[in-house]
C-alpha cells in the first residue's frame, strides 16, 4: 500500500478503537458521572501517549518537535472541544442508545468538511461532498424511526448529540491545524507530540475543574481505576490513530471514513446490549457503506 493511501487503516484501525473506549465510558457514567468519565480518558490515556512518543522517537530517531504559537493555539482549541464533545456525547448516551447516540454525532464529517475548508484550506471536491452526503444519510436513516420522531425520546439527547458532532468536527480541525504548524518531523512523530499536547493540556484542564467543582467524582475515577485504565488506553490507542490520520490526509476524508464506526457501534449494542438491527438500520447501513466506498473513489 502507498503512504498516501495509509490513512485509510490507520483510520479504520481508530474507528475501532474508538468504538470499545466508548462503550467503556458509557458504563461508567452509571458509577462516576458523566464528567468523571469524560475526565478518565484523558487521565488515564496521557500515561500511554507519552509512552507511545518515546516508542515513536526510539523508532524513528526523530526528536519530538518544538511548539511554537501556533500549535499550542490549534492544539488548545482540539483540547477544549474534544472535552465538551465528549461530556455531550456521554449525556446523551445516558437518554438514548448507544448506537443512535452515535449517529448524531457522526454528522460531524459535515462539519468537519466546511470547518476544514473556512480554517484550514483542506479542498473539498464535489466527489468528496457527495461521498460525505450520502454517508451522513446513512447515518440519519439509521436515527429514524418509522411513527416516531427524532425528539420521541425528549429534545435534549438530539441537542446533545448534534452538538457533540460540532465539537468534535472542530477538534479535528484543531489537532490537523496543530499537526501541520509543527515546522519539522515526520508525519508519525508530529502526530504523537500533538497527541502527547493535546491529552497533558485536557488532563490538566479536568483535574482543576473536577477538583474546585467536583472533589467527588475525581476521587471516583481513582477509586474506579482498572476500567478507566483500560477506557484510557484505548481512548490513547485510537487518538493516536485518529492524529496519524490528519497527518497524512485532510480531516473530511478521515471522519468521513470513520463512519463505519456507526456499524461498529450497531455491532456492540445488537450482541452486549439486546439491541436488534431492523431493515431501515441495514439500509442505512448501506447508504454509509455507499458513502464510504464512493470517498475512496474519490482519491484515486
Amino acid at each position: 500500500m502507498t503512504a498516501s493511501l495509509l490513512w485509510i487503516p490507520v483510520t479504520l484501525a481508530a474507528a475501532a478503537a474508538q468504538t470499545g473506549r466508548n462503550a467503556t465510558q458509557r458504563r461508567l457514567t452509571e458509577t462516576i458521572g458523566t464528567v468523571g468519565a469524560t475526565q478518565v480518558r484523558f487521565l488515564y490515556g496521557f500515561p500511554f501517549a507519552l509512552l507511545g512518543l518515546a516508542a515513536m522517537s526510539i523508532a524513528t530517531g526523530e526528536t519530538p518537535p518544538s511548539p511554537n504559537a501556533a500549535f499550542l493555539a490549534y492544539a488548545l482549541m482540539g483540547a477544549l472541544t474534544q472535552i465538551l464533545a465528549t461530556a455531550l456525547m456521554l449525556s446523551a448516551m445516558r437518554e438514548r442508545a448507544f448506537s443512535v447516540v452515535t449517529a448524531y454525532t457522526k454528522t460531524e464529517p459535515v462539519q468537519v468538511a466546511l470547518f476544514g475548508l473556512v480554517l484550514l484550506g483542506d479542498p473539498l471536491t464535489p466527489a468528496m461532498a457527495l461521498a460525505i452526503a450520502v454517508a451522513t444519510g446513512g447515518v440519519l436513516l439509521m436515527s429514524v424511526k418509522p411513527g416516531t420522531s427524532l425528539t420521541s425520546a425528549g429534545l435534549r439527547p438530539v441537542l446533545f448529540g448534534l452538538a457533540s458532532g460540532a465539537f468534535f468536527a472542530l477538534a479535528a480541525i484543531g489537532f490537523r491545524g496543530a499537526i501541520l504548524s509543527l515546522d519539522e518531523g515526520s508525519p508519525l512523530i508530529r502526530a504523537s507530540t500533538t497527541l502527547v499536547w493535546g491529552l497533558g493540556l485536557q488532563t490538566a484542564v479536568l483535574l482543576v475543574w473536577l477538583g474546585l467543582f467536583d472533589r467527588k467524582a475525581l476521587v471516583a475515577s481513582f477509586a474506579a481505576w482498572r476500567p478507566s485504565l483500560g477506557a484510557g488506553f484505548l481512548g490513547a490507542l485510537a487518538s493516536q490513530f485518529w492524529f496519524i490520520g490528519f497527518a497524512l490526509t485532510t480531516a473530511a476524508n478521515v471522519r468521513t471514513l470513520a463512519l463505519v464506526e456507526v456499524l461498529m457501534a450497531q455491532a456492540v449494542s445488537h450482541h452486549f446490549l439486546a439491541q436488534a438491527t431492523t431493515r431501515r438500520e441495514l439500509a442505512g447501513m448501506l447508504f454509509i457503506l455507499g458513502g464510504v466506498a464512493l470517498l475512496l473513489l474519490a482519491q484515486r
